[in-house]
């Protein structure tokens, strides 16, 4: 067990906090599987419109690996398949019957998990058509079964803007968690890492090293994580899974069904109840938004505000989204900009050019303050980043396409979320992450 202190980094303070009670989200008539979520992906539909599907059938598979299939979050008809530009799916949309009925998988007893060997846990998540909740690093994509992991890592902790709180979200399931942790155990000959803060309803957890980690944001992203546990050194692979996933997992070989239930946080400025909301994956925006969002041009961002994409209230709930956030709209700069005198409620500061530093929480919009403009290295991004790794030199050797120089500079262990906060705090208005996102895909094609 090792106990980790970041001094680097920052934990942004935008209104609209979710609060810390759990509350049941609307019924739905429809739900959606949204396929262009996962981009290492070429998807091969297998359902067609009026086909009748339960929850767990597998509504498309991968081209590149035909064993790795995508569960349905719902059984009823399906209702339309949406085609984008050169005919992307870009989702599949379910329309709910009053009973749904689940495909079913093998059930094994809680004594059994941690012995069960890694082909048959492949197996068995393959057959409920839920691999994808296991991802790998390096490029954060979903993960080969063929692939011998040097380890698993589950962070049990958010720490992003806005984020669920995992407490809360996981209070009452942690027999599951316990059961998800112990699967994942099969799939790696080395360890199973389990982040948490210093006070966790999950410290008891077995079979797993637990590590403690304390800071401000991103300390919860897995990737920062990983790099102060077990860094990623060229041609390695580490495999995680989100905390809530455990769970899914968990339950998966507990009862032998797919639970696409999920807990997600709905904050920001615009809305009126910040809440957490017991949903289930696939769930229309409709019914998480509704009624809660003020009056005006709001911006809806699936994720949070550092790494989340655009949406609209006609969008649903990914694979991978626990975290809705709503910002308004604006297009006003304020007047003498970052010379005003004086101090303002509106005035965000990481640098104390303005006297907003405290706890005071700030309505954050989508206004930039200025354009992208020449790189000026004031090492703010150094002080967002807790890695021990150059981020101007990389952003630098990015820009070049110099993939020996990025290998270098330690491209593999880097993600783009682990750089949002980099952006955020940017003088230079460059977008850091996308640039990390671009080195990425560039080493995946060369490699």
């Amino acid at each position: 067990m090792s106990d980790i202190r970041l001094k680097k980094g920052h934990d942004i303070r935008i209104a609209g906090v979710p609060s810390k009670e759990l509350v049941s989200g609307t019924s739905s008539t429809s739900i959606a599987l949204i396929p262009i979520e996962f981009p290492s992906v070429k998807p091969k539909l297998l359902v067609k419109e009026g086909d009748a599907v339960t929850i767990g059938t597998p509504l498309f598979f991968d081209k590149v690996h035909p064993e790795i299939k995508f569960a349905s979050p719902g059984g009823g008809t399906i209702q339309k398949i949406q085609f984008g530009a050169r005919r992307k799916i870009e989702r599949i949309i379910i329309a709910l019957d009053k009973e749904e009925s689940a495909l079913t998988t093998e059930i094994f007893t809680n004594n059994s998990l941690v012995s069960l060997g890694k082909e048959k846990v492949i197996e068995t998540i393959l057959s409920a058509n839920l691999w994808h909740l296991i991802r790998q690093r390096p490029f954060n994509k979903i993960a080969c079964p063929e692939d011998n992991p040097k380890a698993i890592f589950v962070s049990g902790l958010n720490t992003a803007p806005l984020s669920v709180d995992l407490e809360l979200a996981l209070k009452g399931k942690e027999k599951e968690f316990q059961s998800g942790l112990d699967v994942l155990t099969n799939l790696t000959d080395g360890k199973t890492h389990l982040t948490l803060p210093k006070s966790s309803i999950l410290a008891g957890m077995k079979n797993v090293d637990i590590h403690t980690i304390s800071g401000a944001h991103p300390a919860g992203n897995v990737g920062i994580q990983i790099h102060h546990i077990d860094p990623i050194n060229p041609h390695e692979v580490v495999w995680t899974v989100s905390a809530q996933h455990v769970v899914t997992i968990g339950k998966l070989f507990l009862s032998g069904v797919y639970d696409p239930s999920i807990v997600v946080s709905v904050g920001g400025p615009s809305v009126t109840s910040p809440e957490h909301i017991s949903t289930r994956v696939g769930a229309p925006f409709t019914g998480l938004l509704e009624n809660r969002i003020e009056e005006g041009k709001h911006r809806i961002i699936h994720g949070d505000v550092l790494t989340g994409q655009k949406a609209s209230m006609r969008y649903y709930l990914g694979s991978y989204d626990t975290t809705l956030s709503v910002i308004p709209i604006s297009y006003e700069r304020p007047v003498l900009g970052w010379i005003r005198p004086g101090t303002s409620k509106n005035a965000y500061s990481l640098t104390k050019t303005f006297l907003s530093f405290g706890k005071s929480l700030f309505n954050f919009s989508t206004l930039q303050n200025g354009a992208e403009r020449g790189l000026v290295p004031f090492e703010v991004w150094e002080d967002m980043l807790p890695m021990d790794i150059l981020p101007n030199p990389l952003y630098r050797s990015i820009l070049a396409k110099d993939v020996e120089e990025m290998e270098k500079l330690g491209i593999y262990e880097c993600d783009p979320e682990d750089f949002a906060l980099c952006s955020f705090a940017c003088p230079s208005k460059i977008d850091v992450g996308n640039a990390i996102k671009q080195g990425l895909e560039l080493m995946e094609k060369e490699g």
